[in-house]
């Protein structure tokens, strides 16, 4: 499938309004992509806790690892599920609360000028073939939309946030991501 950005939104995702965003600082553009993974509860695929974690609707009680995150408040801009779906809580011209306590080549909160892509998995499970197509594709669209972000201004969480992140992990192929750009 093709993506295409338009006024801050993925034409061909579902949209999922999260209220956990704010305005970006003036005059500040996406110029970074982060790369997450995420799955509630932890190794679980499919089902919607994900999308109602990033929009303040998880019932805490459902899962007794829920608790662990009770009350946190965070989104991503997207989410690409395991069979390559998307779905956008924030748009692109938004900043969405996806990296936390951050930093990239010296740069510190990156929230402020990055884009947040969670894929559907954990660091250690090998992501799914409809999942590196799908994040290809809206890689490109990301790309040709904003003129700051490239190749090279990729990362996992793990790279901003050492130490206290580890995802995308090892299970995520950064070679066949690179490759299929």
């Amino acid at each position: 499938m093709l993506y295409e950005v338009d006024r801050g939104w993925l034409r061909g995702a579902d949209k999922r309004l999260s209220p956990n965003f704010g305005p970006r600082p003036p005059g500040c553009a996406p110029e970074l992509l982060v790369i997450h993974n995420i799955s509630l509860p932890p190794g679980r695929y499919g089902g919607n806790c994900i999308e109602r974690f990033f929009t303040n609707c998880l019932d805490w009680e459902e899962h007794a690892y829920f608790d662990e995150i009770r009350g946190v408040q965070v989104s991503a801009h997207l989410l690409i599920k395991r069979l390559g779906e998307v779905l956008q809580f924030v748009s692109f011209e938004e900043r969405a609360w996806h990296a936390g306590q951050s930093s990239y080549r010296g740069r510190e909160n990156c929230n402020d000028f990055s884009i947040g892509i969670e894929l559907e998995g954990t660091d250690d499970e090998p992501y799914s073939d409809a999942q590196y197509t799908t994040l290809s594709a809206v890689t490109a669209a990301l790309l040709a939309h904003y003129p700051e972000l490239s190749a090279e201004r990729i990362a996992g969480h793990s790279d901003i946030a050492p130490g206290r992140k580890t995802d995308p992990g090892p299970a995520f192929d950064w070679e066949r991501f690179y490759a299929s750009l």
